[in-house]
């Protein structure tokens, strides 16, 4: 019996991030998402990073390409002043709402 194989292709989020609004939504979704993960936060910022351009980003914010690419792979550990140095950049801020609280 012939197995029959399903091709797949890598899928990048980076590339359905075009809008001011496709950034917003997804870097919303994924500070819900992440609970207290700092990599899965630090690599959302790396895939919008990746959607507007890393050496634009490293012009911005004054930090080599190479060492943004390593803080935002989500095997990094950027520094909170390095998160919101990008986060600045990229035109995002962080904002303080209360959890709901379960029980």
């Amino acid at each position: 019996m012939m197995e029959s194989k399903t091709k797949t292709t890598p899928y990048d989020s980076a590339e359905y991030l075009k809008t001011e609004e496709d950034i917003a939504a997804y870097f919303a979704a994924c500070l819900e998402d992440a609970g207290d993960d700092a990599a899965f936060l630090a690599k959302a910022l790396g895939t919008i990073a990746r959607a507007r351009g890393m050496t634009q980003l490293a012009k911005d914010t004054g930090l080599g390409r190479e060492s943004l690419y390593k803080a935002l792979s989500g095997q990094g550990n950027p520094s909170f002043a390095t998160i919101l140095k990008v986060m600045n950049a990229l035109g995002l801020r962080l904002a303080a709402q209360p959890m709901a609280r379960q029980g």
